[in-house]
């Protein structure tokens, strides 16, 4: 029996491959790596332009703080700066969409989404309070990033650093990618 053909959507890699290769990029922790990962990314975004998925945006500019702290060309503060607006940006574009006509607090909305509650009294202490250390920023990054990879880029991309295994076959692999292809803050409610 056939199953039916899923709608082809198209995305800003060229394939499968580019995808995954930029994923490992952007998780190997080689910064020079990383950076060659961004610039992909960046290349992704002028040709997709505001199409590009919320994720592959708050992967790369967590990433990018993660390459400038590795560099040392940033003072502490600045770090924490950085850190800070990447991980409000992320909370807030995660949560937006369930918000809806209801006002629903951020930490309920977390849950429903499964971030750790902590990172959104972190937004809240970066956003109305006193700014925190450099250390919580960094644990909170890599908090994010690994739900990133875990609710994004596995279901996106399906490859060796994600915990799920790949498809039976190659064809419903492939069905799959592009099922997940849209995968955004709408997807990810």
């Amino acid at each position: 029996r056939k199953r039916p053909k899923l709608p082809r959507t198209v995305v800003a890699w060229r394939g499968r491959a580019e995808g995954d290769q930029v994923m490992v990029g952007l998780y190997c922790g080689d910064s020079r790596l990383q950076q060659d990962a961004l610039d992909r990314v960046s290349a992704w975004k002028s040709r997709y332009g505001p199409k590009m998925p919320l994720a592959v945006d708050c992967t790369a500019e967590l990433i990018s703080c993660k390459v400038l702290d590795s560099s040392g060309r940033l003072k502490s503060h600045e770090l924490i700066l950085s850190y800070g607006l990447a991980l409000v940006r992320f909370v807030n574009l995660i949560t937006e969409r369930k918000q809806k006509m209801v006002s629903i607090p951020l930490r309920q909305l977390a849950r429903e989404v499964d971030i750790p509650v902590w990172v959104v009294d972190l937004r809240h202490e970066l956003t109305h309070g006193k700014l925190p250390r450099l250390a919580l920023c960094r644990k909170g990054c890599d908090v994010v990033l690994d739900w990133l990879r875990k609710m994004y880029w596995s279901r996106q991309l399906g490859n060796n650093l994600c915990e799920e295994g790949e498809g039976d076959g190659e064809e419903e692999e492939q069905q799959e990618v592009e099922a997940n292809a849209e995968l955004d803050t709408d997807a990810w409610e």
